[in-house]
C-alpha cells in the first residue's frame, strides 16, 4: 500500500491539484514516451471518480498535476483551502490488481486552531 495526502492551496482547490514529485509511485505509472495517464479511484462512499494526472513535456522537473476530473471531486465534496485529501493505491495479493482510493477530509479549527481532520 502506498499513497499519499495534501492540504489544499487555493489552485488546487480551483484548477488543479499539484502532485508532490515523490507522490508519483503512487499513481499509475506512465506509459513510455507520455505525459498523462488516466485513472480511476473510488472514494469513501464508493464512488468512481475518473482522473488525469499529466507532467510537463520538456524540463527538468516533471511537476505532476491532476486535472480532468479533479475539479468535479472538489465540487462534489465541497472542499476548501486547507482541507486535506489522501490517494492510496492498493494492490490485491489475491489477483494482484491494482485499485486507487480517494479519500477527503475536513479541516477542523477551534478557536482558530487546526484541531486535526474528519473524513468526509
Amino acid at each position: 500500500m502506498k499513497g499519499f495526502s495534501k492540504i489544499l492551496r487555493k489552485t488546487d482547490t480551483k484548477k488543479r491539484l499539484s502532485v508532490p514529485i515523490r507522490a508519483l509511485k503512487s499513481l499509475p505509472p506512465f506509459k513510455l514516451g507520455s505525459h498523462a495517464v488516466e485513472f480511476e479511484a473510488t472514494d469513501e462512499k464508493g464512488e468512481t471518480w475518473a482522473f488525469q494526472c499529466s507532467t510537463r513535456k520538456r524540463g527538468p522537473y516533471r511537476k505532476p498535476v491532476l486535472t480532468r476530473g479533479w475539479v468535479a471531486f472538489v465540487k462534489s465534496k465541497k472542499l476548501q483551502i486547507g482541507d486535506k485529501v489522501r490517494f492510496v493505491k492498493y494492490k490485491n495479493r489475491a489477483t494482484a490488481t491494482i485499485s486507487y482510493k480517494v479519500r477527503a477530509e475536513k479541516e477542523i479549527r477551534i478557536f482558530g486552531v487546526i484541531f486535526g481532520y474528519a473524513p468526509i
